[in-house]
């Protein structure tokens, strides 16, 4: 009778059995990314500082235009908090007027997104509605937020109705474009082999179409919330404050180049917090994008 025994290394060991050593290679490799993906957006903003103080230190340009970076910190204390009875910017904290702005982004995403995803699902599905709408779709896309927005306010009035359409309009496009380019490059093989195999066209929609879709579809998404973003200021142009957009309106008619600053960099800070949030939905949503 002959006895098996197993030689071969732990693998929980290392090389010829012997435990990883704390100096792993790829260990070092990830902390560096990390720092890099750290230390470089940090570099990037001193850099942004510092040459922003030396132009403003310069008095090439007046203070009306480029203002000390720690006149525009000032300005956002000011609007952040009470002082000398005024209560932040016309009535409302910082924090006030970016909730409005960003409650108003959120519900015309929302719509414009659900629209433009079941639209570019249904134009990526039937040639013949892709090949109507299609062009309807570049000329909504083609126009400035400004163009018709003075229509919807004529239609709907100065309260929130435009603005959460003129969001939404902005919003519907990209993610209907984007969703109708993916369902159109789903693979041919992979939906061939599902028919063979006996699924119905809502089995191959649902199990290889939208799956297939979602990696363009999510980048139609954040493009989506890009194009509403950059419409803020054009949607609370009437009625907008509270709003950062309305704030920034308001402040750049007295020339307050300060609060129109930290209007600005509220809208910048938000959208990139929001861009990050949907990144990370994505990655856990769609693991397998690049991986196939």
């Amino acid at each position: 009778m002959s006895v098996f025994v197993d030689i071969s290394p732990d693998p929980d060991l290392g090389t010829a059995g012997r435990l990883p050593s704390g100096d792993d290679p790829r260990a070092g490799r990830r902390w560096r990314a990390a720092l890099t993906r750290i230390a470089l957006p940090l570099l990037s903003v001193v850099v942004f500082g510092g040459v922003w103080q030396l132009a403003a230190s310069a008095g090439i340009w007046n203070q009306t235009f480029v203002p000390f970076p720690s006149t525009v910190w000032h300005a956002f204390v000011d609007v952040s908090t009470t002082h000398d009875g005024v209560r932040g910017y016309a009535g409302y904290l910082l924090w006030e007027h970016l909730y409005m702005t960003l409650r108003r982004v959120l519900v015309g995403v929302v719509i414009g997104v659900t629209f433009g995803v079941l639209l570019g699902l249904a134009m990526g599905s039937i040639s013949w509605l892709r090949s109507v709408l299609e062009p309807w779709l570049t000329f909504l896309r083609a126009l400035p937020p400004l163009a018709y927005f003075f229509l919807l306010v004529i239609w709907l009035g100065i309260d929130e109705a435009p603005k959460i359409t003129l969001l939404a309009l902005a919003a519907l496009p990209p993610a209907a474009v984007a969703t109708t380019a993916a369902v159109v490059a789903a693979p041919v093989g992979l939906q061939e082999a599902a028919r063979a195999l006996g699924a119905t066209r809502r089995d191959v929609i649902r199990d290889v179409v939208v799956p297939s879709a979602l990696p363009e579809t999510f980048t139609g998404i954040r493009l989506a919330v890009g194009m509403a973003y950059s419409s803020v200021v054009a949607a609370e142009l009437f009625n907008g404050i509270p709003g950062i957009g309305g704030l920034v309106k308001d402040a750049s008619n007295y020339n307050n180049t300060p609060v129109v600053l930290v209007g600005i960099f509220a809208i910048g800070f938000s959208g990139l917090v929001i861009d990050g949030l949907l990144r990370s939905i994505e990655r856990r949503a769609v693991p397998w994008r690049g991986k196939i």
